[in-house]
């Protein structure tokens, strides 16, 4: 990520103690103190590095901080060394030693910089109030020198946004007046250039031109954003600046029960004048409140803004400046609509016509956002409908530009903030997981965490089923997307793989008719209901199982289904839980191989198991040829323990009358003499000395399992002691591997002979084993008192021959 000298720079910095530091601001106070120069710049530029290099806060000596702040204040100071100050100061925040104050600051410039520490300290509204009351008495002083208004601008943006509605109402309104006159009269005519000091400089400077369109036209209407020119004059910056803020100064800069009661009280008449007025003269419009004259001119330089944007641009840096400022023009009309709703209908027509340009340009499909986001939210109140925006949103869009960074974090973002807008009826959301879900696969580790926040919304009983596949094909579906990119015939769209890479054999098996179903479903764009067995793709991408896209992608899958489960159960049923379980049940044998995602993916799907028959016992009875043949064989104990062990521990805990009235001795017999053969052959790999053991865990949990089976069928009884008596005498075996033989083998001992203990009282065993539905009450286990505390301390005693409470 850097270069090997940044690198060195950066730990050197990290690496200074406190000590060599305090001598370091010594150094830097003596500098400060007499005539600073370029040394003083310097030093000021090592202590910026020191105190932003690392992580945790660092201290400075207070002299050095009380220097720092009277150099951002000294208006004999240069710019330089007080824009070092304050981005020192700023990284130092919070600091409680902080005395800077901004009342009898009277230059914006230094102003702009006291600010911008202030308000870097945390959630202190007095100071904020403070900041925000100065910058707006400057604003009021109109000065004519430096920069002026344009330093506080920011400032004021930052203020409203950390502290809405503490300005005063006269001053608020003040600054209602000066934005509309930036934003609606500044000068059309371009500045004049700087005359050259130079020893050939011009004794003539040629008159200034008009401003242009982006298409080189002469412009004819008022200054924007948009207008273009070679200089540019002090109001013409004015009017940039003052757009940059005005959404939020629009937000934020009332009282919210103000702004609230405006758009909610305003009668019939009064909405009518103000369009009316809005839509004349300029004259006119100063009739308004000061806040409503905002709101007018606002609307107004948007729809010139619309108009601008679709002249043809000669630059490319204007033609992305068109896009950008179309995205703020959008989203400055949904806070204007919401405020104003007389500009509801005016500002549909002018979206409506943009909509038709943009839909058929890639281009632009980033503007749609903001577009659609619109007419989410106003559609209903205006009767139109947002359906067919959306579709072309979450079909084409995405599954033409996935890969763009910019677009995915931003339809991610959208998706995000429209969640309460989406409707229910239409399904369009929903339906699209697929293709949203690509986003995840491509940019996994920046979009993982709107992904979280979304999913839950996307999940529905019809698709969970579906979205449960496609979430553990994901590291596969991002491979897919690979070869789909390499595939096509634009160049600059192919993903950068590793070097090494050459995975030949995987485009020649996209490119094959035997697997084209199978990709086409992967890379569907919407849910279809069915799904379809992805085995053969996991072969066949196998040599992308290594590649950092899909690593990363893997890594994002557990969280992501601890998330989906948390949400599916919320609104499974009885069916939809069993089929939920059958998933985890077949695909623990079914993953695509990426390094250590298996493992991780694994734990989750036991831990989810055990959730899922938690919330329906039921299911042990429903599923039991499956689960049957889940444990029928001991060859998937390696690969899958977690998962093995998480059925075998259901098994005995919910196959039960209690549970389930179709719980039969017959059921209960089958599952103990599979969990018996299957014991019988984890206990012979222990007395091997050349196979590799089984987990302790394994073995100890297939004991339990089948003393709780015999202790509710206990004809069971007699061939259960015999087991268990058997493993309470098992030879210790050479050891093997990192864990010690002997103390897996002695957990083994000691579970054997616990659970033998219990078999001897046959009627407490069923108790301990199999307690009624008051077991799940606190009571229950606190109490020494009660039933299952007491059990098992009566028969701890009563069978332990050792203590001499019972002869030999």
């Amino acid at each position: 990520m850097f270069t090997p000298a940044a690198e060195s720079l950066l730990r050197q910095a990290r690496e200074i103690q406190d000590e060599e530091l305090s001598r370091f601001c010594s150094r830097v106070v003596k500098l400060l103190q007499k005539d600073p120069g370029a040394e003083a710049v310097d030093a000021l530029r090592r202590l910026f590095l020191i105190v932003s290099a690392t992580k945790y806060g660092r201290k400075l000596e207070k002299p050095c901080v009380d220097l720092l702040q009277a150099t951002i204040c000294s208006p004999a100071c240069p710019e330089q060394l007080q824009l070092l100050c304050a981005a020192i100061l700023r990284e130092m925040a919070p600091s409680e030693g902080l005395n800077l104050s901004c009342d009898h600051i009277q230059k914006s410039r230094t102003l702009s910089l006291a600010a911008s520490v202030l308000l870097a300290q945390g959630d202190r509204q007095d100071e904020v109030r403070s900041v925000g009351q100065r910058a707006l008495h400057l604003l009021e002083a109109r000065q004519t020198e430096g920069p002026g208004p344009r330093a506080l601008l920011p400032v004021v943006s930052k203020v409203v946004s950390l502290a809405p509605g503490t300005l005063p109402e006269a001053q608020a309104d003040m600054l209602h007046r000066r934005l509309v006159d930036w934003l609606r009269y500044a000068s059309v005519q371009q500045g004049v250039a700087q005359p050259s000091r130079g020893f050939f400089s011009a004794p003539r400077t040629r008159q200034p031109g008009p401003v242009t369109e982006v298409d080189g036209a002469v412009a004819t209407d008022f200054f924007t954003v948009l207008s273009t020119g070679q200089h540019f004059t002090e109001d013409q910056r004015l009017n940039v600046h003052a757009f940059s803020m005005l959404r939020t100064w629009l937000l934020f800069s009332g009282p919210a029960s103000r702004d609230a009661s405006d758009a909610d009280d305003r009668s019939e008449p009064e909405g009518s004048t103000l369009s009316v007025l809005s839509a004349t003269s300029a004259t006119a419009s100063h009739l308004l409140p000061p806040q409503q004259q905002l709101r007018a001119g606002a609307f107004e330089y948007c729809q010139r803004l619309l108009e601008q944007s679709t002249r043809r641009a000669l630059r490319k840096g204007d033609s992305d400046l068109q896009k950008a400022c179309l995205v703020e023009a959008v989203l400055l009309l949904d806070v204007l609509c919401r405020q104003e709703p007389s500009f509801l209908y005016r500002a549909l027509s002018c979206l409506k016509a943009l909509l038709g340009r943009l839909c058929g340009d890639p281009a632009q499909a980033r503007t749609l956002l903001p577009i659609a986001r619109f007419l989410l939210s106003h559609g209903e109140a205006a009767a139109v409908d947002s359906e067919a925006v959306c579709q072309h949103l979450f079909t084409s869009v995405l599954a033409d530009l996935f890969p763009n960074p910019m677009l995915a974090f931003e339809f991610a973002q959208f998706c995000r903030d429209s969640l309460h807008l989406f409707n229910p009826d239409q399904g369009t959301f929903k339906l699209s997981f697929p293709n949203l879900f690509k986003l995840l696969a491509w940019h996994s580790p920046a979009l993982t965490s709107e992904f979280v926040v979304l999913l839950p919304a996307l999940v529905d009983a019809s698709t969970a089923v579906e979205m449960l596949h496609t979430l553990l094909d994901l590291p596969c579906l991002t491979a897919a997307l690979g070869l789909q990119l390499r595939s096509s015939p634009t160049a600059s769209e192919r993903p950068l793989w590793d070097v090494s890479l050459r995975p030949t054999s995987c485009l020649e098996g996209f490119r094959d008719p035997e697997f084209q179903g199978l990709f086409q479903y992967l890379l569907r764009s919407k849910a279809g209901g069915a799904t379809k067995r992805l085995a053969p793709l996991h072969h066949l991408l196998q040599p992308m199982a290594s590649c950092a896209r899909v690593v990363q992608c893997a890594q994002a899958v557990p969280t992501l289904l601890q998330v989906f489960f948390a949400a599916v159960t919320q609104v499974a049923s009885g069916d939809l839980s069993a089929q939920l379980a059958l998933v985890l049940l077949e695909r623990s044998n079914s993953l695509f191989q990426v390094p250590q995602y298996e493992a991780q993916v694994h734990r989750v799907m036991s831990s989810q198991l055990l959730a899922l028959c938690r919330l329906r016992p039921a299911l042990v009875v429903e599923l039991a040829r499956d689960l049957l043949e889940f444990v029928g064989t001991v060859s998937g104990i390696r690969s899958r323990e977690s998962m093995f062990t998480a059925v075998v521990w259901a098994i005995g805990e919910y196959l039960a009358v209690s549970y389930d009235r179709r719980c039969t001795v017959e059921q209960v017999n089958r599952f103990f003499e599979a969990l018996e053969a299957l014991l019988f052959e984890v206990t012979q790999s222990r007395r091997s000395a050349t196979l590799p053991p089984y987990p302790p865990q394994v073995v100890t949990v297939l004991m339990t399992t089948l003393t709780k089976l015999a202790s509710r069928s206990q004809d069971l009884i007699p061939r259960v002691s015999l087991l268990l008596s058997k493993l309470r005498a098992l030879p210790q075996g050479p050891a093997m591997g990192s864990v010690p033989r002997d103390e897996d083998t002695d957990a083994i001992r000691m579970r054997a002979t616990e659970l033998t203990n219990l078999l001897k009282m046959p009627s407490v065993a069923q108790f301990v084993f199999t307690p009624g539905m008051e077991a799940s009450t606190p009571r229950f286990h606190r109490d020494a008192n009660t039933a299952l505390p007491l059990a098992l301390h009566t028969v701890s005693r009563l069978v332990d021959r050792e203590a001499g409470l019972l002869p030999a």
